[in-house]
């Protein structure tokens, strides 16, 4: 009858296949140390060969020695020729994530569009600030109609902008047309960019 894989003991380490395993289980068995040592030992060998590309690695010979006393369960009394990892550094969970903490004011515009705008207002006026603010009105008119899939009027995205900075930023209606109007930024579908060229415009990634 066959045992399926899904029915029997789940491996440690499934990239070693379960016939290594069981030839690390039979090593547990073994009562007499030496045998046990050279079993173990033939092991390795057979671990080692399952992966040549990966000799050269540094630490490849350790990290072997790790494997087998974690698919051993850290049960296997041998001289290991490294100090292998313990049973209690291998079981630690892995850290915490931190996460940012704090309400997004508009969920479809994001937390990276609200600090973009909140590092445009600390700017003095000049060309720095208008092609910063030009770029936020742009991925926020894209972020509102990823997230609504629907095109906006662009008053609604300069409305939006303004309440956001509590009228610290409020574009008059010439420079919708200058920096939204239809003519230097087209909608375009299908993951493609909307606005314009982008020629002489700041990168601003690295500040957020």
């Amino acid at each position: 009858m066959m045992e399926y894989n899904t029915k029997q003991k789940k491996l440690p380490l499934p990239e070693y296949g379960r016939s290594v395993q069981k030839m690390v289980d039979h090593a547990l068995t073994i009562e007499d140390r030496e045998e046990r040592q050279k079993c173990a030992e033939t092991i390795i060998r057979v671990m080692g060969s399952m992966f040549p590309n990966l000799r050269n690695l540094p630490d490849y010979e350790r990290k072997l020695w790790d494997h087998l006393a974690i698919m051993s369960g850290f049960k296997l009394e041998i001289d290991y020729p490294f100090e292998v990892i313990k049973e209690e550094e291998f079981n630690v969970p892995p850290q915490r994530v931190p996460y940012q903490s704090g309400e997004i004011r508009n969920r479809h515009y994001g937390r990276i569009v609200e600090e973009m705008i909140a590092y445009a207002i600390t700017l003095d006026e000049g060309e720095e600030r208008e092609q910063l603010i030009e770029l936020i009105c742009i991925q926020m008119k894209k972020n509102y109609i990823a997230w609504n899939k629907d095109n906006v009027d662009d008053r609604k995205i300069l409305d939006d902008l303004r309440a956001y900075t509590n009228g610290a930023i409020d574009i008059a209606d010439r420079e919708i047309r200058t920096n939204l109007g239809s003519n230097n930024h087209q909608q375009q579908r299908g993951g493609k960019r909307i606005g314009g060229n982008g020629n002489n415009k700041k990168n601003y990634k690295k500040k957020f």
